[in-house]
């Protein structure tokens, strides 16, 4: 099992520095474009405030970001408030934020449980979470690298991070 727990630990590490790369490349009248509620700025911030929940054994123990504005996860929805975008600052201080958190929530997280301490997901085991976190995470940078792309900007692709 430790053996997975590293493996879980360098491809957090990685998703996150290629987050990082999306967040300070992204051109300015980038940020904040794209249709409400999925402008790139929220496309971000829902994509990494999940996965910083994921880190926690449940709702209850997360240790939300102290900006942390549930509406601002929503990506669907005719009743999403059109709330003030996070700068890129904001959101680079969250991913290092995150980034600081992943080997000790990890080291702490039971992954032989075979639930995962969300309700929304009663048949996924710990294990399973974190591997769906790290698509989560990947299917919205996906997102934006190709709205980068279409702007002339690239993120670099990384395998692992130790």
């Amino acid at each position: 099992m430790q053996e997975v727990r590293e493996a879980l630990k360098r491809q957090h590490h990685a998703a996150l520095a290629m987050f990082r790369q999306a967040i300070q490349i992204c051109p300015d009248d980038v940020w904040t474009s794209g249709e409400h509620p999925r402008n790139y700025w929220r496309i971000a911030y829902h994509a990494l405030a999940y996965a910083h929940l994921y880190l926690y054994e449940d709702l209850a123990s997360w240790n939300k970001w102290p900006d942390h504005i549930q509406e601002n996860t929503y990506l669907d929805g005719d009743d999403v408030p059109v709330n003030e975008p996070y700068t890129r600052q904001q959101l680079a201080e969250l991913v290092n934020l995150i980034d600081s958190e992943i080997d000790p929530q990890i080291d702490a997280l039971d992954l032989k449980s075979p639930t995962c301490g969300f309700t929304w997901y009663p048949n996924v085991s710990r294990v399973e979470l974190l591997i769906l976190s790290l698509r989560h995470i990947h299917g919205h940078l996906g997102q934006l690298h190709e709205i980068l792309i279409a702007h002339g900007e690239d993120v670099e692709w990384l395998g692992q991070i130790k």
